[in-house]
């Protein structure tokens, strides 16, 4: 296998969100400084510069190919038309940033499958969860959390959203708004991920270790002994393997049957700290970045030998593949987002 590159682009700060649209043929970034680029996927060239938030903006997630949605430190949620390079509409929520994003389905209005609404916009800002409509109104305000929202995982299949804070993760219905669970954890959260299957909610903590849960059984399992916190979690399509940040190696669990708990995990070594980990959408390599700017290549099935590495010239602060899982987009610590073909 080989990585090759395949393009590279200038932003003007630190690349803090990259995103692919839904159907591959854009990828969009947003520097730290406000600005979020859209570029072709085919060549590099950018299609349009968006402003983005004048204080800085944080995150992205793409609605459809024509359709994205920024969340900034102004305290607001930014909509953009992708195809004209339009903004089209501002959700303002407040003082604090926006600092999580995810789009999720809407119920059906009625007993036909495809009576679908709108889908909503799950925007997280200080304690407050706020589900926005694509024409930036607000379709219900959650109560507040406890404390300061972490991190927030919403399962492909829709109908619910985990928002995690300092104490604890909270599940909510995001057919009808209301609470459907709480699991108490007495300390930080950095990360949350779903299963592709929905089976496990997982968070990557501070204390460090990492927490799962099966909420349908009011399960839990707990796998310690990381060197830092974990920062960085990401579940393969078949919801076996869980890799894990949280020091110089990567810890890739085994969550088939009845889960890790009892099993020893395949390490994967990089010579400085983890900063990023990514699976395919629908196949099976990861990818790994360390601190020193490395970029490695894994099969998890078979974890030795390496599949492939390449040495960037920066650290990553994001790696996402692309939606057919040939390309795989690698946002820099220096602001150069680079796209890499990944050939057998």
């Amino acid at each position: 296998m080989q990585l090759t590159k395949h393009w590279a682009a200038h932003l003007d700060d630190y690349a803090i969100d990259l995103a692919w649209s839904p159907d591959g043929t854009q990828l969009a970034a947003a520097s730290s400084a406000g600005p979020v680029s859209l570029f072709a996927a085919a060549d590099g060239q950018k299609r349009h510069e968006l402003p983005g938030h004048t204080e800085g903006t944080n995150c992205l997630a793409w609605l459809s190919s024509a359709a994205l949605a920024t969340g900034g430190q102004d305290g607001a949620v930014k909509f953009w038309d992708a195809s004209a390079g339009q903004h089209t509409a501002t959700a303002p929520l407040g003082r604090d940033w926006v600092e999580h994003l995810a789009w999720v389905p809407s119920p059906a209005l009625s007993s036909e499958p495809s009576a679908l609404g709108s889908p909503y916009l799950l925007a997280a800002a200080g304690k407050t969860l706020t589900a926005l409509r694509p024409d930036a109104t607000v379709a219900h305000t959650f109560k507040p959390a406890a404390r300061t929202i972490t991190a927030l995982a919403a399962p492909r299949q829709g109908g619910c959203v985990a928002a995690a804070h300092f104490g604890g993760v909270q599940l909510w219905d995001t057919d009808d708004f209301l609470l459907q669970k709480e699991f108490p954890y007495a300390n930080g959260i950095q990360s949350l991920v779903w299963s592709p299957d929905q089976r496990w909610l997982v968070s990557g903590n501070q204390d460090p270790s990492v927490h799962l849960w099966i909420p349908e059984k009011d399960i839990e399992l707990h796998m310690s002994g990381y060197e830092t916190k974990v920062k960085y979690l990401s579940y393969d399509h078949t919801s076996r393997w869980l890799a894990t940040s949280g020091g110089r190696d990567c810890c890739v669990w085994d969550c088939s049957g009845e889960g890790p708990e009892g099993r020893e995990p395949s390490m994967l070594p990089h010579e400085a700290p983890i900063c990023a980990v990514a699976f395919q959408n629908t196949h099976g390599l990861l990818a790994t970045a360390g601190q020193d700017g490395v970029v490695q290549i894994w099969s998890p099935e078979r974890p030795k030998p390496l599949r492939a590495t390449v040495k960037m010239p920066a650290a990553a602060t994001k790696l996402v593949w692309s939606p057919d899982d040939r390309s795989l987009a690698i946002g820099s610590a220096k602001g150069v987002v680079y796209v890499l073909k990944c050939e057998s």
